[in-house]
């Protein structure tokens, strides 16, 4: 059994590019892989291995400085869900757009998952999905507000152009590990915004702590590893996704006729030309004979 750890913690790095040799030999000595974003605002990622493994690059982590705080989230898998191990610098470790926006400063007030079904059984609240369109067309809270966005860097705009609608209103966020929230909810304080509250630990923490009889989730949530999705308990779900357009497929969709395994579906059919099409079948084709052999092909 494989242990995967979902974690982000916002501090600040005067130098993350002396932080990724280290690590990424560190994850490659422990078999770990998967995929960590360092900038100068912090760390991020999903990384998957043996227990042993996942221990010592978390001790690696929590040495770093101001990271003794970093908290994680744990799930397992009996396969690995990720077929190399990146680290990666990045100019933010989730994406906005905002150079204001600062985590570190404030952010919107946490609740656990039973305080959050409290709040939003009240009729003065928000609630707002902070996700992409695709993680949100396969699960969410009842009563959610989706904001249609293909990336989060969309969200600061659809604010502005929606943020009367919830004048008088207590505004509640949710993303599925709680990063996006820790800046979307910063943003709307900065704003001038004053009771706003997050889902600590996000859907999955959720989905982890909260009996499903007792749910307020309906669906399935994306993750960003081989899994696709889990549901409650953190049980791997029955979604797979596209290699061409990462989006999740159902068992369903697999059987429309624009689907092509390695190749294309109904979502991305009109999205590509010709030539990479060609180029997504001689990937596939590549993974297959890598299977065969008994081995992952680096793009699996």
């Amino acid at each position: 059994m494989l242990t995967i750890a979902a974690l982000y913690h916002f501090t600040r790095f005067d130098d993350p590019a002396s932080r990724r040799g280290p690590l990424l030999d560190l994850c490659t000595a422990q078999g770990v892989k998967g995929s960590l974003l360092l900038a100068r605002e912090g760390i991020n990622g999903t990384i998957a291995g043996p227990r042993a493994g996942i221990d010592a690059v978390l001790a690696h982590l929590r040495a770093l400085p101001g990271c003794a705080a970093l908290d994680h989230k744990e799930s397992w898998s009996e396969t690995m869900p990720f077929g190399r191990m990146k680290v990666k610098l990045k100019r933010e470790i989730v994406t906005m757009g905002q150079p204001d926006v600062d985590p570190t400063a404030r952010v919107g007030s946490y609740l656990n998952p039973t305080e959050w079904n409290e709040l939003l059984a009240s009729d003065d609240v928000a609630l707002i999905d902070t996700r992409n369109d695709y993680e949100v067309a396969i699960g969410t809270f009842r009563g959610a507000i989706d904001p249609d966005i293909r990336t989060f860097r969309d969200f600061p705009r659809w604010w502005e152009e929606n943020r009367a609608r919830f004048q008088g209103k207590r505004i509640a966020m949710f993303c599925t590990g709680g990063i996006r929230c820790e800046k979307s909810t910063n943003y709307l304080l900065g704003l001038g915004e004053n009771d706003v509250f997050h889902l600590k630990g996000g859907i999955l923490k959720y989905l982890e702590d909260m009996p499903p009889e007792q749910s307020l989730w309906d669906g399935e949530c994306y993750v960003f590893d081989g899994r696709v999705s889990v549901g409650h308990g953190l049980v791997p779900g029955p979604y797979d996704s596209c290699h061409a357009c990462r989006r999740p497929l159902s068992p369903e969709d697999k059987l429309r006729p624009e689907y092509e395994r390695g190749c294309q579906c109904h979502h991305c059919a009109s999205e590509y030309t010709d030539a990479d099409r060609a180029r997504f079948r001689e990937r596939q084709r590549q993974m297959d004979l890598a299977e065969a052999r008994g081995e992952r092909h680096f793009a699996g």
